[in-house]
């Protein structure tokens, strides 16, 4: 493993000294409606309650590449009761439904892509819907691999050397096409599922990557790995009396 790979790896393992630990939710949503028709899609009221709940409760929407930016050191810490928004996989809601919310709102999202998907499935966003979220000003695109595969069947299903030629593939093939079609940096990842171990960390980490994220269920802290940091899943059951609720859990400084 090269001095950078092994730096990268560690570097939100300590604690800062001279602050109060840091705590900050990231949400991560996939799917918008009108009407709820499943668990990873919650309604279009339901979505703008969340806007209006945060707006009016002090709560202050960051970029994600802001909080990522903390962790490597590379800037200072965010402001107390940050939130971090984040929209799974490039569903067409996202244009349709999400869209005219935060620029009502000014609200800053990253947007975890698979681009195998784009123009091509009949749910997904379009490339040029896509152009169009990127250059809004809101809206970040960053990589959740080429076609969200499940790396543990994968790993069953191949021997060692195609499963890591399967895993770089997906990898590198994201972020290059990413990249090459949208003109903007991709070096963060959504793991597909949720799912991540030591040898795909490593494998992220080679491709490019400074920071990866995960479906675990509570705040970002400063000791969490930048390879594997959670995220709340927002799901169809969250209405604006759970999202506070949940809110209120992550940020409780008596935990």
């Amino acid at each position: 493993m090269t001095a950078f790979v092994s730096a990268l790896l560690l570097a939100s393992s300590a604690l800062a000294a001279d602050h109060k630990q840091l705590r900050v939710p990231i949400l991560v949503y996939h799917r918008f409606d009108p009407t709820a028709s499943g668990p990873t899609t919650i309604t279009t009221r339901d979505f703008e309650s969340h806007l209006n709940y945060l707006a009016e409760n002090g709560y202050r929407v960051i970029r994600l590449r802001e909080l990522v930016d903390f962790l490597l050191g590379h800037a200072p810490a965010p402001p107390p009761r940050s939130v971090v928004m984040t929209v799974d996989d490039g569903h067409r809601s996202v244009y349709t439904e999400m869209l005219p919310l935060v620029q009502k709102a000014r609200i800053p999202v990253t947007l975890f892509i698979y681009p195998s998907a784009i123009s091509h499935a009949s749910y997904a966003l379009t490339w040029t819907q896509l152009r169009e979220l990127n250059a809004s000003g809101l809206v970040d695109v960053q990589s959740h691999t080429y076609w969200h595969p499940n790396f543990k069947i994968e790993r069953r299903r191949l021997d060692p050397r195609k499963y890591q030629e399967f895993v770089t593939f997906q990898l590198t093939q994201s972020k290059l096409t990413l990249e090459r079609m949208l003109g903007c940096r991709v070096d963060l990842l959504a793991w597909p599922f949720g799912i991540f171990d030591d040898e795909l960390i490593q494998m992220a980490a080679h491709s490019g990557y400074v920071a990866a994220f995960t479906i675990e269920r509570r705040e970002v802290r400063e000791s969490d790995s930048i390879m594997a940091l959670p995220r709340f899943l927002i799901e169809d059951s969250m209405d604006r009396k759970a999202f506070n609720r949940m809110l209120q859990d992550a940020l409780d400084e008596k935990r």
